[in-house]
C-alpha cells in the first residue's frame, strides 16, 4: 500500500541463470496479486510447473519458447501468454540475449509445484508471514 520503489527491491537467484525481482505481493499489501520479473540467460528459464491460479507471462525483452499443456509458443517483445490455473507450463530463453519476463499470478503469495523431482516445490513467503 502506497508507493513501491522497484529499484530498491532486491534481486534473488531462483536457479542458475535466472534472477527474480518480486514487484508486488503480500509484502507490499497485495491481497490478490503477485507480480514479479525475471531475467534469464540464454538457455535458462522456468522448468515445467503449475500454479493453483491463473498466470500471465509477458515478454518485456528477448524471445521465449513457452510450453503450456500440449501447446508451444514462441513469444517476443510485447507478447504474452495466459496460463490457466492448474495447467503445466514452463519457458526457456531461446534468444541470444537476456530474456526479461514479467509474470502476474492471481494470488499474493507465489507457489509452484514442479513436474521434475529434481526441482523443489517453491513457496515464496515474505519474512514473518505463514
Amino acid at each position: 500500500m502506497g508507493l513501491v520503489d522497484h529499484n530498491a527491491q532486491e534481486l534473488e537467484e531462483w536457479r542458475g541463470g535466472v534472477m527474480t525481482r518480486m514487484r508486488t505481493s503480500a509484502v507490499s499489501g497485495a491481497h490478490q496479486l503477485c507480480i514479479f520479473e525475471q531475467w534469464c540467460e540464454p538457455g535458462s528459464g522456468a522448468p515445467l510447473h503449475l500454479h493453483a491460479v491463473e498466470e500471465l507471462l509477458e515478454m518485456i525483452d528477448g524471445t521465449a519458447e513457452i510450453t503450456c499443456g500440449d501447446e508451444q509458443y514462441v513469444a517476443t517483445v510485447n507478447q504474452s501468454v495466459l496460463i490457466p490455473a492448474g495447467r503445466l507450463h514452463g519457458f526457456c530463453n531461446v534468444g541470444e540475449g537476456t530474456l526479461h519476463v514479467r509474470a502476474t499470478l492471481a494470488a499474493p503469495i507465489f507457489e509452484a509445484s514442479y513436474e521434475s523431482s529434481t526441482e523443489v516445490s517453491r513457496r515464496w513467503v515474505p519474512d514473518g508471514m505463514l
